[in-house]
């Protein structure tokens, strides 16, 4: 038995050894570090913060560095003109070759299709959500925004009761009204607090945001998943999406037999575009696996982005009174009265900075969400072959010197012209760019300035005494702030 598990080492090296030579051989590869045999350069990030050992590599090869993850192959790059230029092309439009996400979602969804499957879904998606409301102009807005505000004054409602002398972590509220405002748009339901189907559901998200990071080692050493813990973990994951899925198989029955049923959530339209097409015979990409997984995708990436960008945006409000104390003043001389609308977000420049210096300081996908090479291309000067894993590593950009003038502090100002206008540079890239552009990225924009500016017209937010914050955060798919006590305080009218 073991000359048997002997003989697989010596293969699984040698195919390395002689994969990565035949690449660097032929092609212009970019600089990077060798790495081990098998693992690549899998033992030198760290798992925590995988986004600082990517950077650190970033910083000592050059603006594009290549380097082996286990199996794949991996090109970071972290200079935005080289982001645009990559992320513009075709072939860099598909998705990574990793195993967690290709081997539990098999394509489907829209965040690891690829494709025509991709293409198509994205574009529906795209349709439905400006139909729903996701725009800037135009009345359908004003539908999408009476939703946002009945979430956030659920929000404000709940904080000001629960809050006290010694603080509360906010997040149980934030997700719950988050998360039940993403149920509405996405399935046309609410959950109550404690409905314990309900609780379920934010339990399955947030365990799979912190597990489907890209640097997990599973991604990229799949016969890691025969070991114990990567056994359980695979468990975890695929019964959840099992489970799940047989829920919203149950929503979606629901809502095929209750006649006056809410037709205004992206559930009700794929309904309708999958029953026009069977009439049509052209089912295409339409299929009940695609409705179960794009339904979650929807649900898991709106709500997570925005819960974790809201999170440190009240985290830094409190660590910095003089920072809240300028956006207080700006509500209270350009709003009064009323309540913020996004009517507001035109004259309401220091609130929108500060929001935007928020999702710059902490991005909220780090290492960013990774594109996968479908044909072999070029980035600069470099040639990049298929099945290469591009990461735009979002950490490098937003902290660079050369970018921002110092880069870790808080500073609003950065994104305000010499007008008084917003302005947003061109190394501010939170929702990524080119063609696999966060589909939500507007509705994720109207939903942060929404609640951000009611909460602080509403409450002062303070750091409980001796409480430290850990800014380092906990870094999955997305960079989540640790628990967080905060002293909400409601302010006199």
């Amino acid at each position: 038995m073991y000359i048997i598990y002997l003989t697989l080492l010596i293969i699984l090296v040698l195919t390395f050894i002689i994969k990565k030579l035949m690449n660097t051989k032929k092609l212009n590869m970019p600089p990077g570090p060798f790495g081990l045999p098998i693992v690549g350069s899998l033992l030198s990030l760290d798992r925590k913060q995988p986004h600082k050992s990517l950077t650190a590599l970033s910083n000592k090869y050059g603006p594009i560095c290549g380097l082996w993850m286990g199996s794949v192959y991996t090109v970071l790059l972290s200079d935005p003109k080289l982001v645009r230029e990559a992320l513009a092309k075709d072939e860099f439009s598909g998705r990574a070759p990793l195993y967690l996400t290709h081997g539990i979602m098999n394509g489907h969804g829209i965040i690891c299709a690829d494709g025509e499957v991709w293409k198509e879904q994205r574009k529906f998606v795209l349709t439905t959500l400006k139909s729903l409301g996701m725009m800037k102009f135009g009345s359908m807005r004003f539908e999408m925004e009476k939703k946002i505000t009945e979430s956030v004054a659920q929000a404000i409602k709940k904080l000001e009761t629960k809050s006290n002398a010694n603080g509360i972590d906010p997040l149980d509220i934030l997700h719950h009204c988050i998360g039940n405002l993403m149920n509405n748009i996405i399935f046309g339901k609410n959950y109550d607090e404690n409905d314990k189907t309900w609780k379920w559901l934010r339990h399955i998200q947030e365990e799979g945001v912190k597990h489907i990071g890209i640097a997990g080692p599973l991604n990229f050493l799949p016969f890691l998943r025969y070991l114990p813990y990567y056994k359980n973990l695979m468990h975890l994951l695929i019964d959840g999406k099992l489970k799940t899925h047989m829920l919203y198989k149950d929503i979606i029955k629901d809502y095929e037999n209750n006649k006056c049923a809410n037709n205004d959530n992206v559930l009700a339209a794929f309904y309708k575009e999958m029953k026009e097409r069977m009439t049509n015979g052209k089912l295409g990409s339409f299929t009940e696996q695609q409705y179960y997984h794009l339904l979650a995708d929807l649900f898991g990436a709106g709500t997570d982005t925005t819960l974790t960008s809201l999170r440190w945006f009240l985290i830094y409000m409190a660590a910095i009174p003089e920072q809240q104390e300028k956006i207080y003043c700006e509500l209270r001389q350009l709003v009064g009265n009323n309540q913020v609308t996004l009517d507001d977000r035109r004259v309401l420049v220091i609130l929108e900075a500060a929001i935007c210096e928020v999702q710059r300081i902490q991005s909220v996908t780090p290492v960013g969400i990774p594109h996968g090479a479908i044909q072999s291309g070029k980035i600069g000067n470099f040639d990049i072959p298929k099945n290469t894993m591009i990461v735009p590593l979002q950490w490098a950009i937003h902290m660079n010197p050369q970018y921002w003038h110092n880069p870790e502090e808080f500073s609003p100002q950065r994104f305000i012209n010499d007008e008084g206008y917003l302005k947003k540079p061109e190394a501010f890239i939170p929702f990524q760019n080119g063609k696999r552009m966060c589909v939500g990225d507007e509705l994720a924009r109207m939903i942060l300035f929404i609640f951000a500016g009611r909460i602080l017209q509403n409450f002062q937010i303070n750091i409980p005494p001796g409480e430290i914050i850990d800014w380092n955060g906990d870094c999955g798919i997305t960079l989540l702030p640790k628990c967080q006590r905060l002293i909400f305080t409601l302010r006199k009218k």
